[in-house]
């Protein structure tokens, strides 16, 4: 069984400095978790549904 991910947070304001500099952005980082939680919450409605 593959663990179940939790919704990631999004960066306070103070988290990230808006410079442009910071590669990955902790911004990059949240989109990424975000878009990784969203494929498995589609996985799962989809077992649910068939």
């Amino acid at each position: 069984m593959t663990e179940l991910l939790e919704k990631p947070y999004p960066p306070a304001d103070d988290d990230c400095c808006g410079g442009g500099a910071c590669c990955p952005c902790v911004w990059d980082n949240y989109y990424a978790e975000l878009q990784k939680w969203r494929v498995q919450q589609a996985e799962i409605k989809q077992q649910v549904d068939s």
